[in-house]
C-alpha cells in the first residue's frame, strides 16, 4: 500500500487507515478473535495506520486489544502508526458516558493511561476526541504540546473541531491532522475546516467514510441491527429518513456495477479524489470487522473515477435527510 505525508509535520502513514472502534463496540456483537484477525489482515495489506480512542469499548477495551496485538501478533511496533484520542469520560465497568474533559490536568492523565493500555512508550498521533465546551482549545493544545516535548507523543491532532478551533489550536503547536467526518453523505466541513487545512498544511483524517455503513448498501435502515447498535439512534437511519436516503444510493450502485466494484469501494474512491480538488492530504479510516471487507476496501486505491462519475456522485450530500449524529446526551 502506498503511503503519504499527513500534513507538514513529517508524519507518513498508509493511504488508508483502519478505524478500530467497531472492533470493540457500538455496531452490534463483537467477536474478539475476529477483531484480532482483522488487525492481522490490516497489517498484511499494509494498512498500518490504526485509529483508536480511550472511549472505544468499556474500560478502553479497544486500546487494550491493540496493545495486545502490537505485543503479540503485530510484529515490530515501529511498523505501525498508532493514533488515539481522549476527551469523553466513561464510568468504569458500565461504560456510561459521564462527561467530556479536555482540561490540561486531564490531558496528562489520559495520555499516561493510554500509553499503559497500548503497551508503548509513545503515541504517534494524539487527538482531543472532542473539546469539552469549557476549556479554551489553546489550553488543551498547550498541555498536549508538553507531551510532545516529553517524548510521549510524536504528533498532535484535533477531532470534531470547527475551523476556528483548528486555527486557534495550530497557533499553540503545529497540528498534524484534523479528524472529522467526511463522506458522500457528510460534506459540511468542505467550506470551513478543509480550507484551513489547505492554508496551514494540516492533513485530514476522514472518519465514517461509509456513513456508518449506509453507503455500502448493506445497512440502510435499522432492520436487523442489534438492540444496542448505535445506528438505532442516528437520524439518517430512522424510518422517517431511511427510505429517502436509500434511494440516493442509486448512482453509487450504478457505478459499482459498471466497474465490477463494491459500493464501499466507490464511496472510498470518491473520497480519495478530494486531495486533487482541495490540495490537502486526505486519509480515510474505514472501519470493518471482516478481513475480507478490509481487503476489498484496500482495493479502492486502484479505482480512479472519471469526471462524469464524480459529477454523478457530487449531488448526493445535499439531498440527505437527517442529522449525521443523534442529539448529545444531557449530562447535567
Amino acid at each position: 500500500m502506498r503511503t503519504l505525508k499527513l500534513g507538514e509535520t513529517g508524519l507518513e502513514v498508509s493511504a488508508l487507515g483502519l478505524g478500530c472502534v467497531g472492533l470493540s463496540e457500538f455496531y452490534g456483537p463483537v467477536d474478539r478473535e475476529e477483531s484480532l484477525a482483522t488487525l492481522r489482515a490490516a497489517a498484511d495489506a499494509g494498512m498500518t495506520f490504526l485509529d483508536t480512542s480511550d472511549y472505544y469499548g468499556i474500560d478502553s477495551a479497544n486500546e487494550r486489544m491493540i496493545g495486545e496485538f502490537l505485543a503479540k501478533g503485530g510484529g515490530d511496533r515501529s511498523g505501525f502508526t498508532v493514533a488515539t484520542k481522549f476527551g469523553p469520560v466513561r464510568e468504569p465497568g458500565t461504560g456510561e458516558l459521564l462527561g467530556v474533559r479536555s482540561d490540561p490536568a486531564y490531558v496528562r492523565t489520559a495520555c499516561e493511561a493510554s500509553l499503559r493500555r497500548l503497551g508503548t512508550d509513545h503515541i504517534d498521533l494524539y487527538y482531543v476526541h472532542h473539546p469539552d465546551f469549557v476549556t479554551p482549545i489553546e489550553e488543551t493544545v498547550g498541555a498536549m504540546a508538553e507531551l510532545v516535548a516529553a517524548g510521549k507523543v510524536r504528533h498532535l491532532g484535533l477531532s470534531n473541531v470547527s475551523a476556528a478551533e483548528l486555527r486557534a489550536g495550530h497557533k499553540m503547536h503545529p497540528i498534524t491532522a484534523v479528524q472529522n467526518e467526511w463522506s458522500l453523505f457528510t460534506r459540511e466541513y468542505e467550506d470551513t475546516v478543509v480550507p484551513v487545512c489547505a492554508e496551514l498544511g494540516i492533513g485530514f483524517v476522514a472518519y465514517s467514510p461509509f456513513s456508518r455503513g449506509f453507503l455500502t448498501g448493506r445497512h440502510t435502515s435499522t432492520d436487523g441491527l442489534a438492540e444496542d447498535d448505535i445506528r438505532r439512534s442516528m437520524p439518517r437511519f430512522d424510518a422517517s429518513n431511511a427510505t429517502h436516503n436509500a434511494a440516493l444510493l442509486a448512482p453509487i450502485r450504478r457505478i459499482a456495477e459498471a466497474r465490477g466494484a463494491t459500493m464501499a469501494q466507490v464511496a472510498l474512491a470518491w473520497l480519495l479524489h478530494r486531495p486533487d480538488m482541495h490540495h490537502i492530504a486526505v486519509v480515510p479510516i474505514p472501519g470493518t470487522r471482516s478481513p475480507a471487507r478490509l481487503r476489498e476496501n484496500a482495493n479502492a486505491l486502484s479505482l480512479p473515477l472519471t469526471s462524469e462519475e464524480l459529477a454523478a456522485l457530487d449531488s448526493i450530500a445535499q439531498q440527505v435527510k437527517g442529522d449525521r449524529m443523534p442529539p448529545p446526551p444531557d449530562l447535567d
